[in-house]
């Protein structure tokens, strides 16, 4: 793919995906425009070994952006990170295509180790502000990661995962539209377990309560023989 047509993509994705972008000039002043134009070309020099300067492009971007894409991360077409500000992507990253990221999300590691030890995302996949996906696992075609979670193993695809460690609270056919950004209406594991705790305990209230009638009673009719 040509340079032009490049940028003619980054346009039309940010543009598709960002409400707040009213014209194609302002693409040229979304972080994502340039972190990702400045990843394209680290990525190229990275392949032909030219570690220190595929670094020194990317810390350029990292300075401008505050979005920090090793040259190393492998990256389909599609990526939209919207605002940016605090993403990190890792050495051994692998990105598919058409996925989504927002503010303060982290694909990292989980220590030293050697060889692929940073996140798979599958096509599609959205993770919303502030998300961790950490160490050497796959995320699934379709999958959402609920803000602030923290995910710490294997997505299958087509799942919503909250909470911290992430659970699996939705998982199903339905593919997520390639468009859809909603960070918002997703299930919440902790309220639904209080809910249940919540009406355990008022079944439990209820039999005491019958108990101590029953208690009562029986005292009663103790009495009056």
């Amino acid at each position: 793919m040509g340079f032009i047509q490049r940028i003619k993509d980054e346009i039309h994705i940010i543009k598709e995906r960002d409400p707040a972008i009213h014209s194609s000039l302002e693409v040229f002043l979304y972080p994502s425009f340039k972190a990702i134009l400045h990843y394209r070309i680290a990525h190229k020099l990275y392949l032909k070994k030219h570690y220190v300067l595929a670094r020194w492009i990317s810390q350029r971007a990292v300075r401008k952006t505050g979005i920090e894409i090793h040259p190393g991360a492998v990256i389909g077409e599609g990526l939209f990170i919207d605002h940016g500000s605090g993403v990190i992507i890792g050495e051994t990253t692998i990105i598919g295509n058409n996925v989504t990221l927002f503010q303060g999300v982290t694909l990292g590691g989980t220590g030293k180790e050697k060889g692929k030890r940073h996140p798979t995302l599958e096509d599609n996949v959205l993770v919303s502000a502030g998300a961790k996906v950490l160490g050497s696992f796959t995320i699934g075609e379709n999958s959402k990661i609920g803000a602030g979670s923290v995910v710490l193993e294997e997505v299958p695809p087509n799942c919503t995962v909250v909470g911290v460690p992430g659970r699996i609270v939705k998982q199903g056919l339905v593919s997520v539209p390639r468009q859809s950004m909603d960070q918002i209406h997703l299930p919440d594991p902790v309220n639904c377990d209080i809910a249940d705790l919540q009406r355990e305990i008022n079944s439990i209230r209820y039999q005491i309560k019958e108990l101590e009638l029953r208690l009562k009673e029986k005292e009663k009719q103790d009495e009056s023989i």
